[in-house]
Order: structure tokens, then sequence, then C-alpha cells
């Protein structure tokens, strides 16, 4: 931790480089208070900054070097600018030099207390962007995240004379409605992985970190660009429409509606998000229409940063969805769909119709569902080799249903960084790669994107929902069915809280065993263990190195069972938590509950014998 001395000359320098009236003068405030002020300094400047990952940036929105802020998003974006000269000029004529150029989306976010917005930070990201000479597209209004990845991966589709060498979306997704973010994407259209460190380090260059030019001034020039957005929008929307819709809105109108059977309603929310007027343009490419088969939560349609209906704007956290649900019943909507706020995740709530009680679906049985039906709809008419991709952490029942189906199923780090690439890579070796997950509920259905994508999967899971709904069923009954078919699949997945990493090093390094690991749980027979931390192992390759990129930082650790359970191990990235993922397969035909209580016992002897909580100071939510 740095010292108050140290602290003070750092919040010297951050003031004087700061473009921004009123964060810049909060921290000469504090530089001019007497000793009432040190703590602050010490917690502003004396612990670090935020950090520059695979994920981009997201932190709070405030004064300092550890929040999002205008110099904040200045140093990082010249420094990304930097980045994309050197990588890209190194191997580009001169001409081609002219022709880059990136993309910049942003959101609804802002703090007024400081000034601070998505709107602004965007802007001060094309602004360093073009001071460089590449040449960059501010897309306009509030746009989901998928635009952004979809106008990366597309761009020479509509500017052939360009070259996309990145893009970038101001937003902070999910998270509480005081945070901000900067996520970043590669020129395939897939956010950044190995590159993060090369341009966090061109981010922390000295001539990266004062403003290269006046940023206070955006708000004189008209920065947007609304008709390469509309373009943009339209080619989304027709490739998502041509590639994806089965034109299933038709069986609306079938006779087995018109029965004791009613056909199913929609209620859908934006959870105060961007989401509501590209939900709708997503659901018009499925011919689905407002009022008759969905409707659109009124509370919660606008995007609204302060999220006024919803303590935390994630629909997996419990409760988020009650809003939605209270509405679904007064408009007697059978189903809630929910986009988190920037668009990029779907959510999926059924109401029995017998019981009333709804069932919240994972993201692991979401994707199930939409890999199937992808499989069904799609898959089977390809004329090429059908590809899917999962993160490890997410359920192994689509490689079960490959295996029986006949399509290749692939597994990949978590993060869509990693599932993206994944899923290019398998293009280019013939294969036709239809869906790809992670169990965080982000889906990516055809190719349209090569990043998660909560509005295409809106449409393409309305369409399965008519089909369902039309042979007299609901989703739960489907789900079922599906389990008889292939097996049920049975996941407990949690964490524990944990504030000390250097607990969750000890734990890992214990079971390490010096390389030699385990063969037994208390009984349970040990088929494989593959670590996928510093230096790596992988018990079934013949080196015995895994295949997945190994982190000292971010470390996993995967154990198979000889009854097939499956359990992995990791420590968040962004919160103090230590995570974990175990599924049990059952035989098809194997009830539900005989399994769920065969992993319950399973899963509580793993983590007692293998963490033991209590004496290695891992606490439960």
């Amino acid at each position: 931790m740095t010292s108050i001395e140290g602290a003070r000359k750092l919040a010297e320098e951050w003031a004087s480089n700061d473009p921004n009236p009123l964060t810049s003068k909060y921290v000469r405030n504090l530089l001019n208070t007497e000793k009432a002020s040190e703590e602050e300094l010490i917690e502003l400047f004396g612990k670090g900054r935020i950090g520059f990952g695979t994920a981009g940036l997201r932190a709070k929105m405030f004064p300092g070097p550890r929040y999002m802020n205008d110099l904040i998003v200045v140093q990082a974006s010249q420094g990304l600018a930097s980045y994309c000269l050197s990588a890209f000029s190194a191997e580009s004529s001169e001409d081609q030099k002219k022709s880059m150029c990136a993309f910049v989306g942003y959101d609804h976010r802002k703090n007024d207390d400081f000034n601070l917005s998505s709107f602004k930070f965007a802007c001060i990201t094309k602004m360093a962007f073009e001071h460089a000479g590449i040449s960059c597209v501010l897309l306009d209004g509030f746009v989901p995240t998928p635009l952004l990845a979809f106008a990366v991966k597309h761009a020479k589709e509509l500017f052939p004379e360009k070259v996309c060498v990145a893009g970038v979306m101001v937003t902070a997704s999910h998270n509480p409605k005081h945070d901000n973010g900067y996520k970043v994407y590669t020129g395939n259209g897939c956010q950044i992985s190995v590159s993060a460190e090369a341009i966090s380090q061109c981010i922390l260059r000295s001539e990266n970190q004062s403003p290269w030019i006046d940023y206070s001034k955006f708000e004189q020039h008209n920065l947007t660009n609304a008709r390469e957005t509309e373009q943009l929008s339209s080619l989304y929307f027709h490739l998502m429409s041509k590639e994806l819709s089965s034109n299933m809105a038709f069986s609306l109108h079938d006779e087995s509606f018109k029965t004791l059977w009613k056909k199913p309603r929609v209620a859908y929310t934006a959870m105060h998000g961007v989401g509501a007027p590209w939900a709708r343009k997503a659901l018009k490419c499925f011919s689905l229409k407002e009022g008759e088969f969905y409707d659109i939560v009124l509370s919660q349609e606008h995007a609204d940063p302060n999220f006024p209906t919803v303590n935390f704007p994630n629909p997996e956290e419990r409760g988020a969805l009650d809003e939605a649900q209270a509405f679904a019943v007064e408009r007697t909507c059978d189903i809630v769909l929910a986009n988190d706020p920037d668009a990029d995740r779907l959510a999926v709530s059924e109401r029995c119709r017998t019981t009333g009680k709804w069932t919240v679906f994972t993201g692991d049985q979401i994707g199930i569902l939409l890999g199937l039906w992808l499989w069904e709809r799609i898959g089977k008419k390809s004329g090429k080799p059908v590809a899917m991709c999962a993160s490890t952490v997410s359920s192994k029942m689509l490689s079960t249903i490959g295996e029986k189906e006949g399509f290749k199923f692939e597994e990949t780090l978590t993060g869509f960084k990693w599932i993206g690439s994944k899923s290019d890579n398998l293009r280019k070796e013939g294969y036709n790669v239809i869906f790809g997950y992670e169990e965080a509920i982000g889906f990516c259905c055809g190719s349209v994107t090569s990043d998660k994508d909560g509005l295409s999967a809106l449409g393409v899971f309305s369409e399965m929902i008519i089909s369902i709904y039309k042979e007299k069923r609901q989703i739960k009954d489907h789900l079922n069915l599906i389990y008889q078919k292939y097996g049920e699949c049975v996941s407990q997945n949690g964490y524990f809280f944990c504030y000390e990493p250097s607990k969750i090093v000890k734990i890992l390094d214990d079971l390490r065993n010096g390389g030699k690991y385990f063969d037994f749980v208390r009984g349970y027979k040990v088929s494989s263990i593959r670590d996928l931390g510093f230096p790596g192992y992988d018990s079934t390759t013949s080196n015995k190195k895994p295949t997945l990129p190994i982190s000292k930082s971010s470390p996993m650790l995967t154990i198979r069972f000889d009854n097939g359970c499956v359990a992995q191990f990791r420590a968040s990235g962004t919160e103090p938590k230590f995570k974990y993922y175990i599924e049990l397969p059952g035989a098809p035909g194997v009830n539900r509950d005989i399994v769920e209580r065969q992993l319950k016992v399973m899963a509580d002897v793993i983590l007692q014998e293998l963490f033991q909580p209590e004496k290695n100071g891992l606490i439960s939510p």
C-alpha cells in the first residue's frame, strides 16, 4: 500500500490530468483538507488502480484510479488505440493503416453527482481513436451489447473499404446501478482474451496517462453516427431472421390453440435496461406480435439508470423477476422472458397452469433446451458437420446429447471470449457451429454474432415455446421429456465467500499434493483430474498437460468420478467468492428425485472432504 505522501503525489497528478471539473475538484478538495482526508486519500490513491482484464474494465463510477471516471476512460482509450496502431501497423501497408476503424456503443448508465455517463465515456473513446488516426463509428443512442459485437464482426459487409481493429461497449451489464464498464472486442467480434495483458501495458505507458486532447469539449461536436447505426441494425435483424427464424408464429393460429388448451402468452422485461425497443424488433423478425404473443412489463420498459423496481438488475438474482411475474399473472401470461440491462443475456421463468407455481430455469436448463431445439430445426438439415460449444463449468448434457445425435461438442474456458473464439476456429475447420452457451444465462444462437446475444436467444426461445405449447405441454414438461430420453443431469452450483485469496491458493496447493493429487474422495473413485492452474495437469493426456489454457491467477480444478459426476472449482475473478459446480448424470428413465438425492449426498461429501469450509475460513452465503 502506498504511503500518504505517495498517495498525495498521485492525487495531485490525477487532479491535474483529469478533464472532468467535478471529479478533479473532489480530489483537490481532499488535498486541501488536513488530516481528516488522509484515510480517503489512501483509499483512493494508495491501493493501486483498476485492473484491465479479459472483461476490460468494470467498477463504481467515482473519482480516482480504482474507479470508472473520465480519466480512466481517457487512459484506457489512448492505450487501446496505441495497441491497435502497433499491432495492426506491424503487418500492414500505409493504405491499410489508413483504413483502420473501430466501433463504440453505450448504454444508459450515469452518475449525475460527478457528471459521469456511458455516453460521455463513449464520446471520449471515439475522440481518442480518431486523434490516433483510426476512424471510429459511435453507435447512435442506447444500444444493446449484441449490436456492438455484431458491428465489429460484420463491419466489412457494410464498409468494405474499412478494416475493423476493435470495438468498445460502455456498459456494466447486470452490475449494480452505481457501476459502469468498458468491454473491449477484437476485430473478429469476440471479447479480448490473450491480448488483454498487452493492452494493459499500453494503457500504463507514460505517454497515455495524460490526455492527448481536450476531452471536455465532447458536447460541442455531433459525435454519434445515426446512418451507420441504422445500417448495422438493419443487417443485424435481417441476418437474425434469415438464419434463425422457423416461422413458428403462424402456428399460433392452429386449431390446437382453439380448444381448451390456450396459446401461450409471454411477459417480456428489459429490467430498466436498453432492451425493450430492440426486443420488439427482434421478435418482429420471428413474426411475433406485441399484444398477441407477448406484452412488455410496463414498469420496467424504459431505460432507467436508477433501476427503481429491482435491488440488483441481474435476472439471476433471487427476487429479480418478481415484478415481471406479478405483471404476468395480471395479464394471464404463462412465461416471463427477461433480458439483463444490456440485453446480452436471457432469463426464463414459467408459471404452471395447474398449480400457479413459478419455475425459474437455470442457465444450463435453458442451454439444453435451446441447443436441442437448434439441432432439431437447423442442425439436422445442415450440409456440414455440426458443432456446439459451452464453457467447462456448464452442464455436460449437450455433450451427452451430441454423442447420441451425432454432433460435435467442445468445451472451453469460462467466458464468451473463449466460446466465441472456439466457435470461429471450428467454423474454419468446416463445422456449422449452431450454438454456444455458458451457465450464467449467456447464449449465442447461430453465427449472427460471436458473443452472447439475449435478443436472438429471445426470438429462438419464443418460437420453441410455441412448438412446445402446441403439443399441449409446458416448458417444464418438455424438459422432463428430454431428461427421460437422454438421462437426468442434475447440478448443484454455489459458492463460498472468501475474503483472503491466499486461503484459496493454499487449499488448491493442498489438493495438488505435490503433483500426486488423489484417487478417492471418501469412497467415491476419481477417474480423472484436470488442473488449469500453474503449471497445469491433466491425467487424461499422454503428457499430462491440459489442452485448455492454464492460468496462475485464475486456476480451475476439474474432478471426474467413476459414477459420471463432474465437480469443478474456481475463484471468481470479480467477487470474493470461491465457486463450485457439481453435476451428476442419471441413466435414461431414472427418476430425477433419485439423482437429486444422490447428488446432494455426494456434493456434501466432496465439499466437506476437499475444502473443510469452517477450518479454512470459507463462509457459506
